[in-house]
């Protein structure tokens, strides 16, 4: 049985302008939070476990009965390809372990990109694995062993489960090394500063076909100019709510000038997220619906905010009325009326984790959770919050205990 808080209410005056300038009345309104379980841990030891793919990403069979979860016997090095982790599932209320299979395309910060697919999002998942030295994405059946190969890896799977977005992961080992995999399993390009041939390739999951939609070149007029080693790169891609657009990001080495962008799914109305040259970057991510989105950006060149827009307009809107103003891993519930947050370690070696009510913008703590300071670089663990289908618990990744584990906080409206 889990302990309940009861419900978290908070009472907040909202200023209203009701004519010219500086003439205000307050107004007082009840926010009433979800009651929020403790966080309890759904994996244990002595193996280290994470969720199975990035952040945002449902990590939930449909009945949120089962969760995707990577094992592993790496601490405190970077994975390589002969390091496999087992993907499992496991069960969210009792923690019984169900082994799936091995995977040897996989990080620390993005699993192997497990997702469920909604062709059958009870039974059927998709992932990343290095098979015959190559990258390649496996739908499987976690309730037989019926499973086929996709010759391409997934980094975002449309919300249907039809189709998928590709990048290059082996690219991604040289340029962002914690989030590539080792093992050589694609051409990097790495001699070409914006190659022509890679990019975001749109793959349909029932033939297996990839079509490059947007190459690395399509980019070049829209990013900063690179020095003669510099070299860009795709990274972070997510599908709207209703699967019409793809979020992604360009970034650069030596330096990372990041630039957000949106496109279509079929390639077309490329956008950046944020006005050209004026320093706002973009960092994490999530879609509200199919055309609005949140970006963790500098809020006009300044400061680090969780920033909701419409595509195509400049409508920025900070959340979090100044309380969330820092680089976090936001991500939306389902129906779009909360989202959680979280900050990076802090002096303390503490992350903290927030609650966001997007109707009248208040904001509830929800816990904190250190961070052993063995923990670091490409081996760090960030709390990485996911939502399960209907909003009934909240997923996240934590080494506070001294061993990395997967944990959830469960929520009751």
């Amino acid at each position: 049985m889990i302990k309940r808080y009861g419900y978290a209410i908070l009472l907040i005056t909202l200023m209203t302008v009701t004519g010219c300038a500086g003439e205000r009345s307050g107004d007082t309104t009840v926010v009433r939070f979800p009651a929020i379980s403790p966080a309890r841990a759904i994996t244990r030891g002595p193996h280290e476990h994470l969720f199975a793919s990035y952040y945002g990403i449902n990590s939930f069979s449909a009945n949120e009965r089962y969760g995707t979860v990577l094992e592993t016997d790496v601490r405190h090095r970077l994975p390589t390809e002969d390091d496999p982790a087992t993907l499992g599932l496991v069960d969210v209320e009792t923690g019984d372990w169900l082994p799936l299979a091995e995977t040897r395309a996989w990080n620390f910060q993005q699993g192997c990109m497990a997702h469920w697919l909604g062709t059958s999002p009870d039974s059927l998942i998709i992932y990343n694995d290095l098979r015959h030295g190559r990258f390649v994405a496996v739908i499987r059946n976690v309730f037989s062993e019926d499973e086929r190969t996709v010759p391409h890896p997934v980094s975002a799977v449309s919300p249907d489960g039809k189709y998928a977005v590709s990048i290059n992961f082996a690219r991604l080992r040289h340029t962002r090394t914690d989030y590539g995999y080792g093992g050589d399993g694609q051409e990097a390009h790495m001699a070409e500063a914006f190659p022509d041939g890679d990019g975001l390739s749109l793959v349909d999951l029932t033939t297996g076909n990839a079509t490059l939609i947007l190459s690395i070149a399509d980019v070049r007029s829209l990013v900063p100019d690179l020095p003669a080693e510099g070299r860009e790169y795709f990274n972070h891609t997510l599908f709207s709510r209703d699967g019409s657009k793809i979020f992604f990001l360009a970034r650069a080495i030596p330096e990372r000038n990041t630039v957000a962008f949106t496109v279509n799914r079929d390639g077309s109305n490329l956008q950046p997220c944020f006005p050209q040259g004026e320093g706002w970057g973009g960092s994490h991510f999530d879609w509200l619906s199919g055309d609005r989105l949140m970006v963790t950006a500098k809020y006009q060149g300044a400061l680090d905010s969780h920033i909701l827009f419409t595509i195509g307009a400049r409508d920025y809107r900070r959340l979090g009325d100044g309380l969330l103003d820092f680089d976090g891993h936001g991500t939306f519930s389902p129906d779009g009326e909360w989202m959680v947050t979280h900050t990076y370690p802090d002096r303390l070696h503490e992350n903290k984790v927030f609650l966001l009510d997007m109707r009248t913008q208040a904001v509830l703590p929800m816990g904190r959770f250190l961070e052993p300071p063995e923990f670091h670089g490409y081996w760090r663990c960030d709390i990485h919050p996911r939502w399960s289908p209907a909003g009934r618990y909240i997923g996240f990744n934590s080494t506070h205990t001294g061993s990395r584990q997967a944990y959830v906080f469960e929520l009751q409206y």
